[in-house]
């Protein structure tokens, strides 16, 4: 079992929840019951999700964190853990550390308690759940130990028991009427527990308030910025965006198409973005691998298309269900030639909204490839969040009129962006593939063109106004801490603990990770004498990346650690801390 350093920081005002069992055990069901009722009491919360390497069906963990305010991150340990069933739980043990002040809740009837949970100092206590749901006409454990957390946390049972019977309408009334008896069955018996754990206190103010995962906000973003068409080859952990957003692109007038693999989905959206359709598709990391010539034929020909890359361990079919950031080096420089693109990614699972529609926005007024990278954490992670602020973009593609005289679909404009023709347009017809050409389109193997259209592809990039998107920028002092993607919520708890000892310390997480605004994060980094960089990687590919762009100042150090351990508050604390005692 993996121990995180402990740092004298005090958490914040938290509450760590895991729910452990056997597939068909309904524990991803209880943890999003669980971060409704918590959203309705008045709290913030984050859920996410651990199972095992077949994906479906098997053992799996919801991991939940309760806040006074918004979570972006777990904590250092679990406070309390339910376990259905102990059924080869050794998968993600080392994912819910514990410490002597935890208490594990445990059925008899699911196996011996493991060593790694029996050594660590943890409180046990046996629950037979499975023998008091079958006393119940249709009683599941799960609705059992939804009464049982519940009461112990201090949620309210009647939100619990209206949630639950939504939730389950579908079912039938004796299904219904089986889980509140359940549940109330359950919240006896922890009323009669003497447990004592750290509640989050409920603020109030839940009508702004949503529950939604990072595939779902990635999804949203997607609309939001315009996106009509989508393809894709059902993939984990990116396979729940698609389903998600195949009714509601179809509601809005576009489609969404199953292709029969990477290969096909890719050129399907260069297909329609060409005919004047905003186009995105979703994948993995195996999958992007497939795509890259797709988006190379994308660059080439200048058209706008959004890749949107869930990433998950590796390589090849690697750890399909846990998360990573190892596909920054692909997403950077995967494409043969030189392919300038955008590679961006969100800072949270509420920031997926943005990033995304800011993705769009670029591809679209850029006529080139955007790739978005997601992760498995941050996509599959349930967040209880404020209603996001309605961002509008003035997006335009650059496109041609009808009657144009000596039409040049590639013409060395000042920006870079040069008009494009919509199919059909009278007098606008132009060659469009992947061969190099000269400004009319005509294909050319002449130096000069090949050079001119080159200097064309990056300068659109390299000019372009990205503004205050580039990166989230917070706090003062001497040292800053670099990051990017999931690793940015741990970050930020991290420097506010450091901040309450007297440390002050600035975050920079990048958005956008290409083209790399090296003047503004020079400035950024100005007065900055010590630096940290955290990422998720075995081979600190960011680190490596952001030395080959950027002089980082000498004391500069990298706290990396592939997947599936997420790095904690605590842990990253202690680095800031190390050379202030």
């Amino acid at each position: 079992m993996y121990h995180r350093p402990m740092n004298q920081a005090k958490e914040r005002n938290s509450l760590s929840v895991a729910l452990v069992g056997s597939g068909g055990a309904g524990v991803v069901t209880v943890g999003n019951l669980l971060l409704e009722a918590a959203a309705v009491d008045g709290s913030y919360g984050l859920m996410r999700r651990s199972a095992g390497p077949q994906i479906r069906g098997g053992e799996s963990a919801a991991l939940l964190r309760f806040a006074d305010a918004p979570v972006e991150c777990g904590g250092d340990y679990y406070h309390l853990v339910i376990a259905f069933d102990w059924r080869h739980a050794e998968r993600f043990i080392d994912e819910i550390p514990l410490t002597a002040a935890s208490w594990v809740l445990h059925d008899p009837a699911g196996g011996d308690v493991p060593e790694p949970i029996a050594g660590s100092g943890a409180r046990l206590m046996p629950i037979e759940m499975q023998t008091q749901a079958r006393e119940i006409e249709y009683g599941r454990a799960n609705m059992i130990a939804l009464g049982l957390v519940s009461s112990i946390t201090g949620l309210k049972l009647t939100n619990i028991s209206r949630i639950v019977s939504r939730s389950l309408a579908t079912k039938g009334e004796d299904a219904v009427a089986g889980a509140g008896a359940c549940i109330a069955r359950g919240a006896d018996i922890g009323r009669s527990l003497d447990i004592e754990l750290p509640i989050p206190i409920a603020q109030g103010g839940v009508d702004d308030r949503w529950t939604i995962t990072g595939n779902q906000a990635c999804g949203l973003g997607a609309l939001k910025g315009g996106v009509r068409f989508a393809a894709g080859y059902p993939i984990t952990p990116a396979s729940e965006m698609l389903e998600w957003l195949a009714p509601r692109l179809a509601k809005t007038g576009g489609c969404l198409i199953q292709a029969e693999d990477e290969l096909a989905a890719v050129n399907m959206i260069v297909g329609a973005s060409y005919g004047g359709v905003p186009a995105m598709t979703v994948t993995s990391g195996p999958g992007l691998a497939l795509m890259t010539e797709g988006i190379g034929l994308a660059v080439a020909s200048e058209t706008p298309i959004v890749v949107i890359d869930v990433m998950r361990g590796g390589p090849s079919t690697g750890i399909p269900t846990k998360s990573e950031q190892t596909d920054l080096n692909i997403a950077l420089y995967g494409m043969h030639g030189e392919a300038p693109h955008v590679v961006v990614a969100p800072v949270s699972v509420a920031d997926s909204i943005f990033t995304v529609q800011w993705a769009v926005h670029l591809a679209e007024s850029l006529q080139t490839a955007v790739i978005v990278l997601s992760d498995q954490l941050m996509a599959q992670s349930r967040m209880v969040a404020n209603r996001p602020p309605d961002v509008g973009f003035i997006t335009r593609r650059v496109t041609a009129q009808a009657g144009a005289e000596k039409y040049r679909r590639y013409a060395l404009s000042v920006d870079g962006v040069s008009a494009m023709a919509i199919p059909g347009t009278t007098g606008l017809s132009y060659t469009a593939d992947g061969l190099e050409h000269d400004e009319r389109g005509t294909p050319s193997t002449g130096s000069q063109d090949h050079l001119q259209q080159l200097e064309k592809r990056a300068a659109k990039l390299s000019g372009f106004d990205y503004g205050e998107h580039w990166a989230d920028i917070e706090g003062h002092g001497s040292i800053a801490v670099l990051t990017w993607g999931s690793c940015t919520g741990a970050v930020k708890e991290a420097i506010r603990r450091v901040a309450e000892q007297g440390v002050a310390v600035r975050l920079i997480a990048l958005r956008l990770l290409a083209p790399l605004c090296t003047q503004r994060l020079n400035q950024a980094l100005e007065g900055a004498n010590r630096v940290l960089v955290v990422e998720q990687t075995f081979s600190r590919q960011f680190y490596h990346y952001l030395r080959s762009q950027v002089d980082l100042p000498v004391c500069t150090q990298c706290l990396a650690r592939p997947g599936p351990l997420p790095l904690s508050p605590g842990e990253i604390t202690a680095m800031l801390m190390a050379d202030e005692a």
